[in-house]
């Protein structure tokens, strides 16, 4: 049995995400990029691995798992070796779900996004001023969740930040880091 993750995206994808996080924690995996324009998550085969037909998707051993935040929290407890209790891992569920429903939405749906910026940066911006990272001076798989959606502002929309500079600043650590660069800045 072939012990490499196996994770399946398309160029433009969240996939994306869990391979910064792959990298990140030096897990062996090999990346599987779709053809999402001629509809190879369509597939038989692929509906097979996720019957929603989207990605990511990956493949540990016989395990098959997808949505993006499920595979953050999979990673994170299995190889990550960052939760050692049931309250580190509703932390990171928290901040995981946060960044994947309410951050996104707020931040990436166009009518939402001047109501929403106001709600969601200023808090932030706050945490972000007395810490490198969200949960303290390291970087764990919360800023893989809400890095990413942040650094994507700036990738995909180009939103102007000078009000928070903490944020800013954020973004440009983790822009720097050589996972990212690898990965999501590779985009």
């Amino acid at each position: 049995m072939d012990r490499k993750i196996k994770l399946y995206g398309g160029s433009r994808s969240r996939a994306s995400i869990i391979q910064w996080y792959l990298e990140e924690i030096g897990a062996d995996y090999e990346f599987i990029l779709l053809d999402m324009a001629n509809k190879e998550h369509l597939s038989p085969e692929f509906l097979k691995l996720n019957p929603i037909g989207k990605v990511p998707v990956i493949i540990d051993g016989d395990f098959i798992l997808w949505e993006s935040g499920a595979i953050l929290l999979y990673l994170a407890e299995k190889y990550g070796q960052e939760i050692n209790s049931l309250e580190t891992r509703s932390i990171f569920n928290q901040w995981i779900l946060f960044a994947n429903s309410t951050l996104s939405t707020g931040l990436f749906i166009e009518a939402n996004r001047e109501r929403e910026i106001s709600k969601l940066l200023p808090p932030l911006e706050k945490i972000l001023q007395s810490h490198s990272f969200l949960l303290g001076d390291k970087l764990t798989v919360a800023d893989i969740a809400v890095g990413s959606m942040l650094a994507y502002t700036q990738i995909l929309l180009k939103l102007n930040l000078r009000d928070y500079p903490a944020i800013s600043n954020y973004i440009d650590t983790i822009s720097q880091r050589p996972a990212f660069s690898k990965t999501i800045g590779n985009r």
